[in-house]
């Protein structure tokens, strides 16, 4: 999967439409730490507190444009896909329905009923939720819309282009990585720009299947993804996302569950923003891999904020939560 300068000009244009590129700073206490020089991306600043509201709103877009006959989409969630759909949705006067699974972040599902979506809670995980998900189109009379496509993909890519903008050339860039819209938005923009950065994904080592799949070259799927870092829970990725995270990136690492807790409070105590546990894991793989980036211009992106208040408690007082 590829996209061009133009779609990526295209995708800023209807991003901007709704809100301003979001910050990316390079904190000092942060790059002491780390010994190098350390760019967050700050992707808590959007509307929605996180990076996916940009590829809901360019899917949107097109929807409106060439799909005239959309009264409105079915997608599931744990939590940031659904708000972005919830948002790009309202604004485009279409009616959203989110799929989320048992026992999911009540602070985001509140979140996406405050944007406007109804909810069907629906199966242990977010694999089960997808599933039901896809199966109510045809019962709702909405459009189905997958956790991977390309209009999600150049959307969430808009925030790659404001980070190269201001960075410059970094010599990685880290990520984390659910279903790869945001690893593969961020590898097509660095392609792009003929940038040789290399694009490192993270992931929970409860949750490996991508960096599995990665090492496999192919799908490889696992029966569970049990992490707190509810952001990467992914057990069945994308072939598309995984072709392209095994054409771009340079590797994809597995931290551990207490690493992206602490990464969590570094975060907050170097730059005084607030990480949901995906925002940070992308720190914890950077952290895990220090020693070799000593004296590097390294990117971090805090693709969201979206942190319920019981979890954020548990991580300030040392603890690692439970999924």
């Amino acid at each position: 999967m590829s996209f061009t300068r133009a779609d990526l000009d295209a995708a800023t244009a209807v991003v901007r439409r709704h809100f301003p590129a979001t910050p990316q700073l390079e904190w000092p206490l942060l790059s002491e730490q780390v010994g190098a020089q350390v760019w967050v991306k700050h992707e808590n600043a959007t509307p929605t507190g996180a990076f996916k509201v940009r590829g809901g709103l360019v899917y949107a877009d097109r929807a409106s444009r060439e799909r005239p006959d959309v009264r409105g989409f079915v997608s599931a969630t744990r939590g940031n896909h659904g708000q972005s759909l919830a948002y790009a949705g309202r604004a485009a006067g279409l009616r959203v329905v989110i799929v989320v699974p048992e026992g999911n972040s009540p602070d985001k599902n509140a979140a996406m009923r405050g944007f406007g979506a109804e909810l069907v809670v629906h199966g242990r995980d977010y694999q089960e939720a997808r599933e039901h998900a896809m199966g109510l189109e045809a019962e709702l009379g909405l459009e189905a819309v997958p956790p991977f496509h390309p209009d999600l993909v150049v959307g969430v890519g808009t925030y790659a282009l404001e980070l190269f903008d201001v960075a410059g050339p970094l010599d990685t860039v880290y990520v984390p990585v659910g279903m790869g819209s945001g690893i593969c938005g961020l590898v097509g923009v660095r392609d792009v720009l003929g940038l040789s950065t290399e694009i490192v994904g993270v992931v929970s080592d409860r949750a490996p299947a991508t960096a599995l799949s990665f090492e496999a070259g192919t799908v490889v799927t696992t029966p569970d993804a049990d992490t707190f870092v509810d952001g990467v829970a992914c057990r069945a990725p994308v072939p598309e996302a995984v072709a392209e995270i095994v054409r771009g990136a340079a590797r994809v690492v597995r931290v551990a569950e207490d690493d992206t807790a602490e990464a969590m409070r570094v975060l907050l105590r170097t730059t005084h923003q607030l990480p949901e546990p995906a925002g940070a894991i992308a720190l914890a793989g950077l952290l895990a891999e220090r020693d070799g980036q000593v004296g590097q211009r390294v990117g971090v992106v805090m693709t969201g904020g979206n942190c319920d208040a019981d979890l954020l408690t548990t991580v300030l007082v040392g603890h690692t939560p439970t999924a």
